[in-house]
């Protein structure tokens, strides 16, 4: 009777991908999705957790008053007056959330692992503000032009220009993302040409997968 051999395939790649505002990501990343990979959005699953992770509301309330939900609803409009122009302030939220999107993304990670999919993406706008990134294995910044960004943002949340330049300017500068990234994709381009250069990192991501097994 033959043996049977199990082949043991190698552990999924951990990939981030962050970007500035109106740079184009969360469509970067429906074009992943669209490849058969996972993707964890951060700010969104932000946003359930401090909705419904009960010792998450809890540190909100200690530290930022029980006004901070209404009727059971988290008011974000109070929040963004407690931290906006604060960098104490802010710097206290971040270091409450971070910790609980951290724990919900290592529980998001085990339930990708039975897949057998080459990588995952987790999708997050202060990717590399919080060190999140640094238990990746690889880093991808998604870039575009102050000017393709205002338009893009305008156009989606019916805000102003001079809005949109003040959240950008309380951001990281695109050269200093640059710095950390493994892969860069410009997106002052059109959809075909975003399409391709996804084509191209999903392809260079699966080659490095794939040589676990050798």
């Amino acid at each position: 009777m033959r043996r049977q051999i199990a082949i043991t395939r190698p552990p999924m790649l951990k990939v981030g991908i962050t970007g500035g505002i109106g740079s184009g990501k969360t469509t970067a990343c429906q074009m992943f999705e669209e490849l058969g990979i996972p993707v964890y959005y951060a700010d969104e699953r932000a946003k359930y957790l401090m909705q419904h992770e009960h010792f998450l509301i809890e540190q909100l309330k200690k530290n930022f008053g029980d006004e901070v939900y209404e009727n059971g609803k988290l008011n974000r409009t109070y929040l963004a007056q407690k931290v906006f122009g604060n960098n104490v302030q802010l710097a206290l939220l971040n270091s409450i959330v971070h910790p609980a999107v951290f724990r919900d993304t290592e529980r998001w990670l085990d339930e990708q692992s039975p897949k057998n999919v080459p990588y995952t993406l987790k999708e997050a706008a202060l990717l590399i503000e919080s060190g999140s990134y640094r238990a990746l294995d690889k880093l991808i910044v998604v870039t575009a032009s102050t000017l393709v960004r205002i338009k893009r943002v305008t156009t989606r949340d019916n805000t102003t220009e001079e809005a949109v330049l003040e959240r950008i300017k309380h951001q990281m500068p695109d050269e200093e993302k640059i710095k950390l990234a493994d892969y860069v994709i410009d997106n002052n381009c059109t959809t075909d040409d975003l399409k391709k250069q996804v084509m191209e990192i999903h392809h260079q991501l699966v080659g490095l997968w794939s040589k676990k097994f050798a």
